[in-house]
């Protein structure tokens, strides 16, 4: 199984990059392929996925969080690797992340081939995952607006306000103030005020 490639990059198409590694040259689709520039040396962490009719396909990141991101993605049933790529051209994976965690699913919307049913299905399937990666390490931007709904989740949890409700708070801020330019403390606010009428 091939895990990583470095080597020189010779053609780039879209989101399709043909990296020369001496003897062999390897097609790479990635999500970011602005950045890169022809003749430049680059390494990519690589998934290859086997579809049965049109065989291997190798798909690469330039950070591993990228990658472990885009294998939860295609871990969905009815998610395959295109989607998984146009999902990560779309957003970076700490604010899919985010978006996941906080269930934020306008956060989707724009992103083409990913509709109102996708987007609750991602979320609903990678809640447990991407706390789990959440916890184990992976910082999120805590100055970013991303980064303010998942202080937000985060805060509620601590107030010991259940899974539920706190599932539910975070439902109604995404569909309420997604978009908006809120504070952390715009965003507590408003959340404690939704649990107050709850109960």
């Amino acid at each position: 199984m091939i895990g990583h490639i470095s080597g020189v990059i010779k053609a780039i198409n879209g989101h399709l990059v043909l990296i020369d590694i001496g003897p062999l040259a390897f097609e790479i689709q990635t999500p970011h392929s602005a950045p890169l520039q022809i003749g430049s040396q680059t390494s990519f962490h690589v998934y290859m996925h086997w579809n049965q009719e049109q065989g291997p396909s190798l798909f690469g990141f330039t950070s591993d969080l990228d990658k472990t991101v885009f294998l939860m993605i295609i871990s969905c049933s009815g998610i395959g690797p295109k989607l998984g790529i146009a999902v990560l051209s779309a957003m970076s994976a700490k604010d899919f992340l985010a978006a996941v965690q906080t269930g934020n699913d306008k956060a989707f919307s724009a992103i083409s081939g990913i509709g109102a049913k996708k987007a609750e299905q991602l979320i609903m399937q990678l809640r447990d995952k991407v706390a789990k990666l959440v916890k184990s390490g992976v910082e999120l931007d805590e100055t970013s607006q991303a980064g303010h709904w998942h202080t937000v989740s985060q805060a509620l949890a601590s107030l010991n306000y259940t899974c539920a409700e706190v599932a539910q708070t975070m439902k109604y801020l995404s569909q309420t103030y997604s978009g908006t330019s809120l504070t952390f403390d715009q965003l507590m606010r408003y959340a404690l005020s939704y649990l107050a009428k709850k109960s």
